[in-house]
């Protein structure tokens, strides 16, 4: 997956900013800040982890279904965020584990730096005072990194996450080569584009994915790779890497 990161990484890089890459445990993530923030970006990760940590000791359950989590006791925001996406999209609670973190590192920050994207294994959050383009990289499929969709986050943070059936190791029961969800949550978009490639297994399958997951609540975007096929719905500009809108 190495490669595939990073082909994944460079294509959201800033010039403006600068990058560095900070990992701790599961998590690896890469950020870009208008300064150097490595000390600070570490701080956040263990003390996010350590309160989802906390709480998987507590209930280890949380850890391993694949069914919504109802939480009936005081809880970290992590966890509550975690909860919420996956309840609202019908997946376990760790389906939004990754954006989860990214949001939660990404808005403390946001304390410290104007601009900011941090980026957890294709889960993203961003604030930026320009729009940024994301190449998609969808595995085999003809239409890998061959286009990108547009984030503007100047007014307001703006998460895109992508999950797959195809490339890299997250728990996948579909076959799309992509699934990006856009969302002002970074855990809703994680855990609904789980969801919505839950649901595919062929071309087929793209427009009810879709349809699925236009009805939940708080999702602005969605585009679906299967081989040479491709769906979109909602607030999405789709750029082809070459320059033109499509």
């Amino acid at each position: 997956m190495k490669f595939q990161q990073r082909l994944y990484r460079n294509a959201i890089l800033n010039s403006r900013l600068v990058h560095f890459q900070i990992t701790v445990k599961e998590t690896d993530l890469m950020v870009s800040a208008s300064v150097h923030l490595e000390a600070e970006t570490r701080e956040l990760v263990l003390t996010h982890r350590g309160y989802l940590e906390a709480y998987i000791e507590q209930y280890p359950k949380f850890q391993k279904t694949l069914k919504p989590w109802r939480i009936l006791g005081p809880a970290p925001a992590i966890v509550r965020e975690m909860a919420l996406a996956s309840e609202k999209s019908g997946v376990g609670p760790m389906a939004a584990v990754a954006g989860a973190i990214s949001e939660a590192v990404g808005r403390g920050l946001l304390q410290l730096s104007d601009e900011v994207i941090v980026e957890n294994g294709g889960d993203t959050f961003f604030k930026t005072q320009v729009p940024v383009i994301v190449g998609i990289y969808a595995g085999n499929s003809p239409l890998s990194m061959k286009f990108g969709l547009k984030v503007d986050s100047t007014t307001c943070p703006v998460s895109l996450c992508t999950s797959s059936g195809t490339v890299g190791h997250s728990l996948s029961f579909g076959k799309a080569d992509a699934v990006c969800v856009m969302s002002g949550s970074c855990a809703l978009a994680d855990a609904v584009a789980t969801a919505v490639g839950n649901r595919i297994r062929s071309a087929q399958d793209i427009s009810g994915a879709i349809h699925f997951g236009k009805n939940i609540p708080g999702v602005s975007g969605l585009a679906v790779i299967v081989g040479k096929d491709m769906g979109l719905w909602g607030n999405l500009e789709v750029i082809p890497l070459g320059g033109k809108k499509c």
